[in-house]
């Protein structure tokens, strides 16, 4: 009944005060069933607007406003090869040292709304967006989701970072709206306990949810604690979606197996919105409506060609009050250049391999992305959790989880020894035993890290 009156009630409710969601699912579900090169010329036909209006009111894009008009002028204009030719890929550093260089000088100050990423990377942005940008994001979340057969008001269990700066009297009021205005129960990703898991289950089977939403290493973990102890939900679900960090083979392997169900990836970042969502096919499938994509090289940031892996710079085609033009995502993607089984013919994402600062770079300049790692310890029972830093080319630390129950010093030495073997007998690497290893403040567990740029990276 509660998932009935937000869909009856509460939603056309927002909707008399100006609320836009669902008529931009509709918008979407209509560019979905579009031919490839219609909704490349639609993306085009927004960047091209957008640009326009950065050059006009933007100060950190004024200065290309003459180069733009001329080029307008001319017949033929592809906006995306003026984009990459004349605006340098926007990197969160130089964002950050003068942000509001970046703000339109028509927006309304009154209505910008106010956003912060988690600081996971190390460099925590602050930014602003405005109400269509939110509305679009929201409205790709839940036609992604819609493509699994869950609907707005459905109940759900979210696994995610509790609001934990809030006073009692608030978080008591959020909770409440969690519950009653979106049908959510929420289970904090900072606390998952072993010792819990009987009251977990209970919740849940009381709530009986008709999906999972949370971070891929929380959900991976509570999935693990139930198959540690033989536990079946008995709850049948639509689906796990996971988000917020790579999900890897062994993590959707685990959930799937404990939930009995579908694991299914959104890929987005806070400071750009729900960028791709996988369908029941296995394609992620592209916001063709909401951004425009490309792939550059993570050292030179020249661009790259479909299937060539690299770090992803967005352009959020929604966002005039606050643009970033050619905004680096830090994450390690491939654009794909098939179109997926389902029919749909937005455009695809090949790879996900993970954020940028997860790639490690050895004395040499080899760059090794950190899923090498998941390749070391796949099927080694040892460890809880790692974790590995690299300080320099020559400097490592690696924080070990011990499982008692199933430890074995020699797959502890077959797992430095995988890593020695890696970064060279020249490179330092301390190993710390630990007793746990907490989720950054973002509540998103890191199990590699590197802390120096790139060799030959800006």
């Amino acid at each position: 009944m509660n998932g009935w009156w937000i869909r009856r009630g509460v939603w056309p409710l927002m909707e008399l005060k100006g609320n836009r969601i669902r008529a931009c699912m509709r918008d979407m579900e209509r560019i979905e069933r579009m031919e490839p090169e219609e909704i490349r010329a639609l993306q085009k036909d927004k960047l091209r607007r957008l640009i326009d209006h950065a050059v006009r009111h933007v100060p950190a894009y004024r200065h290309l406003r003459e180069e733009w008009e001329r080029s307008s002028a001319q017949p033929g204009l592809d906006p995306a090869m003026f984009l990459r030719e004349r605006v340098p890929v926007l990197t969160k550093h130089r964002f950050n040292g003068d942000r509001e260089q970046y703000v339109a000088d028509n927006a309304p100050r009154e209505s910008l709304i106010v956003n912060r990423t988690g600081g996971s990377t190390g460099e925590p942005t602050r930014f602003y967006m405005d109400r269509p940008t939110v509305e679009h994001y929201e409205a790709a979340r839940w036609r992604g989701l819609g493509w699994h057969g869950i609907r707005i008001g459905d109940p759900s269990v979210m696994v995610w970072g509790s609001p934990f700066e809030l006073s009692q009297a608030q978080s008591r009021l959020y909770t409440l709206k969690e519950r009653w205005l979106k049908n959510r129960i929420l289970f904090s990703a900072y606390d998952l306990k072993p010792e819990r898991i009987e009251e977990y289950v209970r919740r849940i089977r009381s709530f009986r949810p008709h999906y999972f939403y949370g971070y891929v290493s929380a959900l991976a973990m509570l999935a693990q604690l139930l198959l540690d102890r033989g536990i079946r939900l008995g709850v049948p679900l639509k689906a796990v979606i996971t988000t917020a960090e790579t999900l890897h083979p062994h993590q959707r392997e685990a959930i799937e197996k404990a939930f009995g169900c579908r694991a299914v990836n959104e890929y987005g970042a806070r400071d750009a919105g729900i960028l791709a969502y996988e369908c029941p096919h296995g394609g992620m499938h592209i916001s063709a409506a909401n951004a425009w994509l490309e792939v550059v090289d993570v050292k030179t940031h020249e661009p790259l060609g479909p299937g060539e892996k690299g770090a992803l710079v967005v352009t959020d085609l929604n966002n005039y009050s606050q643009p970033r033009l050619r905004y680096l995502l830090n994450d390690v993607v491939s654009l794909g250049a098939d179109r997926c089984p389902c029919g749909r013919g937005l455009p695809l994402l090949a790879s996900i391999e993970g954020r940028e600062d997860e790639i490690f770079q050895t004395a040499d300049g080899t760059l090794v992305h950190s899923f090498y790692l998941n390749q070391l310890a796949r099927g080694l029972a040892s460890f809880r959790r790692f974790q590995l830093i690299q300080h320099s080319p020559l400097e490592l630390t690696v924080k070990l989880v011990r499982d008692e129950r199933f430890y074995k010093p020699e797959e502890e030495e077959a797992f430095l020894r995988g890593i020695r073997e890696m970064f060279g007998e020249s490179a330092q690497l301390k190993v710390e035993h630990v007793e746990d290893i907490p989720p950054s403040p973002s509540g998103k567990f890191r199990y590699a890290i590197r802390e120096f740029p790139l060799r030959g990276k800006e």
